[in-house]
């Protein structure tokens, strides 16, 4: 093999080498993805349903859905599977596991939805 090849190697080596996230990546994306929750609630609690004969008023709204949406669904996500290894050490077998995981969505679900 060349010195070409081993400094290549080397340099590949080196750019791919794995890369730990920060501590508190977590926390920030949990914090981050909270207020964009709640930023599109209050949208939505501000549209009046008058305004809404317009197509041209329908853009703010439909962002509030989708990102409330997206928002909400990945912190859901995030939340779960934070608590999966604790889970999987109380469950007996898959069927408890997929039980318990099942329950956590909800519990989560209902935590976050506005007025439940």
């Amino acid at each position: 093999m060349s010195a070409d090849a081993t400094n290549f190697e080397a340099l590949l080596r080196q750019a791919l080498a794995p890369v730990d996230p920060p501590a508190d990546l977590a926390l920030r994306l949990e914090r981050t993805l909270v207020n964009l929750a709640e930023f599109a609630q209050e949208e939505l609690e501000a549209w009046e349903l008058s305004a809404m004969r317009h197509p041209r008023n329908w853009v703010r709204p439909a962002v509030a859905i989708v990102v409330g949406g997206t928002a909400g669904t990945a912190l859901v996500a995030l939340r779960v599977r934070r608590r999966h290894s604790s889970r999987r050490q109380r469950s007996a077998n898959i069927v408890e596991l997929a039980g318990r995981t099942l329950h956590d969505i909800t519990e989560e679900t209902r935590r976050i939805l506005p007025g439940r």
